[in-house]
């Protein structure tokens, strides 16, 4: 029996307002909703209307989106709106059918308030490295190539001298000035030394970073431009994937067709900015630009990994995707693992890590946290059903987004579950492997939720168990199930 269609409501004399984000899982789900019962609504993005975001925030209290309005009257979030008995959504839906939009009624934008989108993707590829046309020359010469050392063969190689020597015969420079453009090349992160040393005009192998991963999603291609900033590269990438995201995602809102993204403009547009990050220099960025950097980074790598890979779908297979989907990123490779546990967890061992990811020496510990922030783990989407929903970051807004994102899951099923009659706290299970990072007992985890959960009825109950005493604490089942389409 095929199912019915929804009564459509043409026309409200009220109004229903949902006000959201783009790529937002909770928000699509939402309007997915309201469609199937028939109701139209009003959609605010509050990332183009900055202004009605701090409004709502006064009046509803709450940072997190989506959140729903009948006329004047606050519904909540998606779980509130679901949670909604019959009765309280037919008296909803009755207010907005005859009742006029009252004074009081929360704001929605005229046209000219709409804040548009500059064009940013071709400003941070507007400058374009002096020496990118001296190196697309050098891989044209035919010295890269496989090379012997200590029994083994490096490929994609070649020796300083022979850098040295083209550069003399090609460009007219003396050895003195080769040398020195050599080394430039180098500081450029153009190309690294095998050996971890500085450039030597001698017979030590050296390697274009392009070619310093071939399994890296963004290697095999010149970094030709620079840009003034790591951060806003980065939010720029993970804004394009938004869109890719936003456009590739079935209505409900659970699921990514991650095969017909590959065939986007937008994705090809991705994939030239995610090259440019080969050559960025992540030293002398604050934990504000790194944690903002890098949580972007690994969510844009998510989805890239997903679409030139496809998703994994067992547990060996997760493995060797976190394991080794990587991006080369300031000359160093940089995997889904290393930037999860080196850089966001402050060189902490993953699961089923025997050591940590960055050992002594290691030039990728230059981008860890002095600290790990525990926050991340409602930041970084896996890609699959139960991790939090994806969204851009920015450094200078970084701690508030956080903990935005925290309060969100928190308020959710797949974060947390209190049951007063059992004394039971249910919790996603990223509280139970990544425990130390909430204080490693059950006392300090069930403080850092209530610290973090916003305020709500799941807040006081948990307040109050607490106070009672002998809470048990278990872990609600990850669902593993990829968000896949297929």
């Amino acid at each position: 029996m095929e199912p019915e269609e929804p009564v459509i409501i043409q026309e409200l004399t009220g109004r229903i307002t949902v006000y959201t984000i783009p790529g937002c899982l909770y928000c699509i789900r939402t309007k997915a909703h309201l469609t199937s019962m028939g109701l139209p609504f009003i959609e605010v993005d509050i990332k183009q209307n900055s202004m009605i975001h701090q409004q709502i925030v006064q009046l509803t209290g709450r940072l997190t989106v989506p959140q729903i309005y009948f006329n004047n009257i606050h519904v909540g979030g998606n779980n509130d709106l679901m949670n909604l008995s019959e009765d309280e959504l037919t008296t909803l839906i009755n207010i907005v059918k005859n009742e006029p939009i009252p004074p009081d009624a929360p704001p929605i934008p005229h046209p000219e308030m709409v804040e548009k989108e500059e064009p940013v993707e071709e400003e941070l590829k507007s400058k374009r490295d002096e020496y990118a046309d001296l190196v697309m020359e050098f891989k044209q010469s035919g010295i890269i190539g496989n090379h012997w050392s200590c029994l083994k063969i490096h490929q994609h190689t070649f020796s300083g001298k022979k850098l040295v020597n083209w550069l003399m015969e090609y460009k007219n420079l003396d050895k003195a000035a080769a040398i020195e453009m050599a080394r430039e090349l180098t500081d450029r992160k153009f190309l690294n030394p095998l050996n971890g040393k500085r450039f030597e005009n001698s017979e030590a192998l050296y390697r274009l970073v392009e070619h310093d991963s071939a399994s890296s999603l963004n290697s095999g291609v010149t970094a030709e431009y620079n840009t003034d900033s790591a951060c806003q590269h980065s939010e720029t990438m993970r804004d394009l994937m938004l869109k890719l995201f936003s456009e590739h995602i079935t209505p409900d809102g659970k699921f990514v067709d991650y095969k017909s993204m590959v065939r986007s403009p937008i994705f090809e547009e991705y994939c030239q900015l995610a090259t440019q990050l080969q050559r960025f220099d992540f030293e002398n960025l604050t934990r504000k630009e790194k944690l903002a950097f890098f949580i972007n980074v690994y969510n844009a790598l998510v989805i890239h990994g997903n679409i030139k890979q496809g998703p994994p779908k067992n547990m060996w297979q997760r493995y060797k995707f976190f394991s080794s989907v990587s991006y080369v990123i300031g000359g160093e490779v940089f995997t889904l693992q290393d930037i999860e546990n080196g850089v966001l967890r402050g060189n902490r061992k993953g699961i089923a890590q025997m050591m940590k990811p960055f050992s002594k020496g290691d030039p990728r510990l230059k981008a860890t946290l002095e600290e790990g922030e525990p926050l991340i783990h409602f930041a970084l989407n896996c890609g699959v059903l139960s991790c939090p929903p994806i969204k851009t970051y920015s450094a200078q807004e970084i701690d508030k987004q956080l903990k935005i994102s925290a309060e969100a899951f928190l308020d959710g099923p797949d974060g947390c579950q209190v049951d007063m009659s059992k004394k039971e706290v249910r919790v996603s299970q990223i509280f139970t492997w990544y425990k130390v990072d909430f204080g490693g007992t059950d006392e300090k985890l069930l403080n850092w939720i209530i610290e973090h959960i916003g305020d709500s009825p799941k807040k006081k109950a948990l307040q109050e168990l607490l106070h009672q005493g002998n809470v048990k604490i278990t872990s609600i089942p990850y669902d593993w199930s990829t968000n896949s389409k297929d």
